[in-house]
């Protein structure tokens, strides 16, 4: 849930520069194929985000905190609730803490931040966000590993949401949460977790399992009408072969029970789906990755008829991080969960994030999405279409003063096309301008 904002030069130090307070670290990088006998889990089955970092900025093993101020100016600071678009200032109180520990057996990060947002025009909307999670990676054996995650956000901005950060998430799979639908200043409650278990029983050979959750819930439903309640469900069970030192094939078998809570009745969505897939590692630090196949749903819903259905499901991914670039993309196309709909989705998303180094304390980033959402059934009878799509885009410049200070400058632009949803219709477009100072300490573990 939560992704690094890098804002420090490549410097040798033992305590690290300052980050944003919006995400603390990384918990998974790239992987580094090496001549150990010990395979790694490919990004199509692992669960996990391609990492942001820049590769001179990973750290371990550090217990960090700090605190940011920001203002923002907003043009669209009511979505469609008055019909015309309504701007605003705003200004922020970010702290947070972060411990990142590994030890020989386990790998242990733990995030909060909290933020307080006040603003000039409409008082009514300061708001005190909630924003936690926990990855934990154990090695049971030296060829069995467990891992869980677990992440929960309480917002009610869509600049506190963890994909519209200045660096955005890139997740490889076919298993990531879809948020794509974004409400525009409304409260908002979300979790996602998971759990996994993987197994190297040869030389060449693995074998894994995982299981993973969503909850989206809207506490005020007057604030978000075309938007509902949903919640996802999902099982993973998969084989790799190691075909060479840097190549990996595979096949994977993924369920989904999809959940919607609109007033005409919950709207449920079942999937079953073989894939194939494939990862290679050209080079350390970076990893290409496809999968592919046929997935099969059925939709249902009280009072209408159920809908049956073979989609083709697949999708290709890209990540690549060195010492003064990073880069990763995704594109899916699958059934996913609702992201606030009226049912369940045919998904057509993709992602991308660029971060530079161009300076020894000058980091520019960039970081974009697209994504289609198509509604899986026909739930009403006025012909109001829900389908529709968003776009995502964020720029941001940070320049990096001592060990501990940061100066960042953003913009984001997001725009929203869903003619069935009141809440988006009128007023699609949203942009966002921002300047912040923040400050961290760190305190290296076990020196």
């Amino acid at each position: 849930m939560f992704v690094t904002i890098p804002v420090w030069g490549q410097v040798e130090d033992r305590v690290p520069p300052a980050t944003s307070p919006f995400a603390v670290s990384d918990t998974s990088p790239v992987p580094e194929q090496d001549d150990s006998e010990r395979m790694i889990t490919p990004p199509a089955v692992s669960g996990r985000a391609y990492p942001v970092a820049l590769g001179s900025q990973e750290r371990s093993n550090y217990l960090r905190g700090g605190i940011a101020f920001m203002g923002a100016y907003t043009d669209n600071a009511l979505g469609s609730a008055t019909g015309t678009p309504e701007s605003d200032v705003s200004y922020s109180v970010l702290p947070f803490i972060a411990l990142d520990q590994t030890t020989a057996r386990e790998h242990l990060v733990l995030n909060y931040a909290p933020g307080y947002t006040f603003y000039q025009r409409f008082s009514e909307r300061n708001e005190a966000d909630q924003n936690a999670s926990i990855n934990f990676a154990y090695r049971l054996s030296p060829h069995v590993t467990f891992s869980a995650s677990d992440g929960f956000q309480k917002s009610s901005s869509v600049f506190n949401q963890p994909d519209l950060a200045a660096t955005g998430v890139v997740n490889p799979g076919p298993q990531a949460p879809n948020f794509s639908v974004i409400a525009p200043f409304a409260d908002r409650l979300s979790n996602a977790g998971s759990v996994g278990l993987t197994y190297q029983f040869a030389l060449n050979d693995m074998i894994g399992g995982s299981g993973a959750f969503t909850n989206l819930h809207y506490p005020n439903p007057t604030q978000v009408p075309g938007l509902f309640d949903s919640s996802s469900e999902a099982g993973l069970a998969f084989y790799a072969h190691r075909l060479s030192t840097k190549n990996y094939f595979g096949i994977t078998y993924q369920y989904q029970r999809l959940l919607a809570y609109p007033a005409l009745g919950t709207a449920e969505t079942q999937t079953h789906a073989p894939l194939m897939f494939y990862s290679i590692y050209p080079a350390k630090g970076f990893n290409l990755s496809l999968f592919g196949g046929p997935q099969y749903s059925e939709t249902t819903q009280a009072a209408q008829p159920s809908l049956k259905q073979w989609t083709p499901a697949g999708g290709a991914s890209l990540g690549w991080q060195g010492h003064l670039t990073s880069f990763a993309f995704s594109y899916v196309h699958i059934i996913s969960s609702s992201a606030g709909l009226i049912s369940a989705v045919q998904l057509d998303s993709a992602t991308a994030s660029l971060s530079q180094q161009i300076t020894k304390s000058l980091i520019a980033s960039v970081s974009g999405g697209y994504a289609q959402n198509d509604t899986l059934g026909t739930f009403s009878t006025s012909g109001v279409v829900f389908n529709g799509h968003s776009i995502t885009g964020t720029a941001s410049l940070q320049q990096q003063f001592g060990k501990s200070l940061a100066f960042q400058l953003a913009y984001t632009r997001l725009r929203q096309d869903y003619g069935g949803v009141p809440i988006l219709a009128l007023t699609p477009n949203t942009n966002r301008e921002s300047v912040s100072v923040s400050y961290q300490f760190g305190k290296a573990l076990g020196r």
